[in-house]
């Protein structure tokens, strides 16, 4: 009676069978195929300890922190010439700087050379982050690797450089504008580059955008349809991030930044659509 009963029972009830199947339903998911890949997928997979994991974090954190200083210490050398390539926006319209404190000019160069350095030293921290991670990346992740870097770098660079040739000059001509024939333009010079290099850096960052989607969709998280099928939400979200990431409050700014967000948004949902395809 009890083999009978043990006869009738499926066998892949059992837990070990459980497991299997677990583990079968496990291996169609993307993020758990990210996290435990196969070891045929890792051609340059050894085995470390945790040690030996924090020792080489310790060194290329040294080497990155060493390449910001000596890119610091150089910007700090052409940092009169760097602030005059800053003030060129609204150099032409009669704009005027003032030292309101002693020592400022002095502190705004050192921001400027920081703001700098880490803009020059950025290839080596990207660098030292790949290496690290290489090795634990599989081939079709390396492939993918190139691509992302190589993408992001370029959007980051044209960030800064549509800030300073389109959205700072605007802001700034707006701001002029305003005052002319009421007060005249003198500028703290520490406030000015605040102004300037927030806006600047946090225009690079925006534009990542598209390096973020095509992420999430190589990892099966969102689909190119459900980020096309938001895209009154991220009009509105393109209004508010425009609002926070400008520093200044003016309309014309926060418009010229919230368009191009609208556009690299749209650019990489179809991307992941080709790529899905």
């Amino acid at each position: 009676m009890k083999s009978y009963i043990y006869g009738i029972i499926d066998s892949s009830d059992s837990p070990k069978s459980r497991l299997q199947n677990s583990d079968t339903d496990d291996d169609g998911n993307p993020i758990y195929n990210f996290l435990y890949p196969r070891k045929e997928l890792l051609p340059d997979d050894k085995e470390m300890s945790i040690y030996d994991h924090l020792e080489e974090l310790r060194q290329r954190l040294f080497t990155s922190v060493l390449a910001i200083g000596a890119a610091m210490l150089g910007c700090f050398a052409f940092s009169k010439e760097l602030i005059i390539f800053l003030e060129a926006p609204v150099s032409a319209q009669g704009v005027r700087f003032l030292q309101l404190a002693p020592g400022e000019f002095f502190f705004t160069s050192l921001k400027v050379s920081g703001y700098c350095g880490l803009l020059l030293g950025s290839p080596v921290i990207l660098y030292e982050m790949i290496s690290f991670v290489l090795p634990g990346l599989t081939k079709e992740e390396r492939r993918f690797l190139g691509p992302v870097v190589l993408g992001s770098s370029v959007l980051f660079y044209a960030g800064l450089i549509f800030s300073y040739y389109v959205l700072t000059p605007a802001a700034l001509t707006f701001f002029v504008s305003y005052a002319e024939g009421v007060v005249e333009s003198l500028w703290s010079i520490d406030q000015y580059f605040e102004f300037v290099l927030v806006l600047v850096f946090s225009t690079g960052l925006s534009f990542l955008v598209p390096v973020i989607q095509l992420l999430l969709g190589q990892l099966g998280l969102v689909s190119s349809e459900q980020m096309l099928s938001v895209w009154r939400y991220v009009v509105v979200g393109a209004v508010i991030a425009a609002a926070i990431l400008t520093p200044s409050t003016d309309p014309l700014t926060q418009l010229l930044l919230a368009g191009p967000l609208m556009g690299l948004y749209l650019g990489g949902a179809w991307a992941v659509k080709l790529l899905g395809r």
